[in-house]
């Protein structure tokens, strides 16, 4: 269920598209979901900035269902029964609790079907369950379920249960469908709601049940900016933990960022202050210095990333060495065993095997070859103000200090480019370029302009 505002986020943003673990909230729901069913029999209820939400989660495959008008969460069910007419039973998650896991939705399914219930609710037990609503059992050991009392309803005595209900359920949709229109709306904000299912079932003398799980983080919803803040440190904290257990160092964790989806080989060291965000990749051996902040990257084994570094969609090749400072934009390609180096800015490039741009260096829509040595200052002028060009450097180039490349321009097999040229043209291969103004020296200028000065 996605249709909720959040007006306690004080913000424009859906609630359900705010972010913990370097994904939106309701994207951790739906892929916890997906990994026990096809993306086809997932299905997200939204209605509050409902293009939005469908906007963003619409790469993740899942169904929609408009909630136009929200009037509760049993109301959400009940727009959503024509999509859900053709199952037997809806396993009803929050949008907004996104360290579900799919083990938790998939023991709760399967107690569900064992207990042969109409109704079965995921609680928890809580140190703190202020606020939340406590759940009535027929018995300290029964499964089955009496009722669910709100907080401002409960005697002082229910008030000192710690179970709480979660939000989530399992229904069998036939049981749903043909109570769910005994759902009343005699309530403060004149809505339907969900929870009420229980005590509908037990009227009509359905089973209803829960299932109590043993991490009760699990349920929790980001309501506040402070919950979410609360997540995200819980989620990322987890994400190190499991990284460690699979072999990789993480120094000091709890200054890393790291997002839910990265993927880290075994024997590699992140060290303090790193931000590893996106689907960002990296292989094993590799070293992540201080500071250094990759997205969605695809990273060799054995690579170091010195301080500093920046990546944003860029491919590094095994045995690469790559910063300090610094900064590959989206399309840079670096191959085994080159060097990127201090202040060097990469956008839209292929670098070939073992070649280096190593100082102070801009390289934009290149394709350079393997063995290629880039002296420090060099920039390919790839815009000419209208259009973007491409500069080929070909193998076994050298680019002296300082040079600028004009692009169109094709840099052929072997040649040398003298130090502070201006290339304009292609050069053949094993030639060498040298395009600036001749040197001019007069001796005793300086002595003769002093002069002049000291005489007025």
């Amino acid at each position: 269920m996605a249709a909720g505002k959040g007006t306690r986020l004080k913000s424009q943003l859906p609630k359900v598209l705010h972010e913990v673990g370097g994904k939106p909230l309701l994207e951790h729901v739906i892929r916890a979901a997906q990994r026990i069913v096809d993306a086809k029999d997932v299905y997200a209820i939204i209605g509050h900035e409902a293009e939005r939400v469908r906007a963003a989660m619409q790469h993740t495959g899942v169904n929609f269902v408009l909630q136009a008008e929200q009037r509760g969460t049993g109301h959400a069910l009940m727009v959503a029964q024509d999509a859900l007419a053709r199952y037997d039973v809806v396993i009803v998650l929050s949008g907004d609790a996104p360290m579900i896991s799919t083990e938790t939705i998939a023991k709760l399914r399967d107690f569900h079907l064992e207990q042969k219930a109409a109704m079965t609710l995921l609680s928890a037990a809580l140190e703190n369950p202020t606020g939340y609503g406590r759940v009535l059992r027929k018995g300290a050991k029964s499964a089955e379920v009496l009722g669910i009392v709100e907080e401002k309803s409960a005697s002082p005595t229910q008030k000192k249960l710690r179970e709480i209900n979660s939000g989530f359920y399992v229904f069998n949709i036939k049981d749903l469908y043909l109570y769910i229109g005994d759902l009343s709306t005699e309530n403060a904000h004149q809505e339907y709601y969900l929870t009420d299912m229980a005590a509908v079932f037990r009227k009509a003398h359905r089973r209803v049940v829960a299932w109590q799980t043993a991490i009760p983080d699990e349920v929790l919803g980001g309501n506040t900016r402070a919950e979410l803040s609360d997540i995200d440190r819980q989620m990322r904290s987890e994400k190190c933990r499991q990284l460690m257990a699979d072999g990789v160092t993480v120094f000091y964790p709890e200054t890393c960022v790291i997002d839910a989806d990265v993927e880290i080989a075994p024997d590699t060291v992140i060290e303090p202050y790193v931000q590893l965000l996106g689907k960002t990749r990296i292989g094993g051996n590799c070293r992540v210095r201080s500071y250094s902040v990759i997205r969605d990257s695809i990273i060799g084994d054995g690579v170091m990333v010195r301080l500093g570094s920046i990546m944003e969609g860029a491919r590094i090749g095994s045995s690469a060495i790559i910063g300090p400072y610094s900064h590959l934009r989206p399309g840079s390609e670096i191959g085994d065993g080159a060097h990127v180096g201090n202040f060097v800015e990469t956008k839209k490039i292929t670098l070939g095997k073992g070649s280096k741009a190593n100082h102070l260096t801009y390289l934009g829509d290149a394709e350079i070859g393997a063995g290629v040595n880039i002296g420090a200052g060099t920039i390919t002028c790839n815009y000419d103000g209208v259009h973007k060009h491409t500069t080929v450097i070909e193998n076994d180039v050298f680019i002296g200090s300082d040079s600028t490349l004009v692009a169109p321009v094709r840099i052929a097999k072997g040649a040398y480019v003298g130090a502070a040229s201006c290339i304009t043209e292609d050069v053949p291969e094993d030639s060498l370029a040298v395009g600036r103004g001749r040197q001019v020296v007069k001796e005793g200028w300086v002595r003769e302009k002093r002069l002049e000065r000291e005489k007025k």
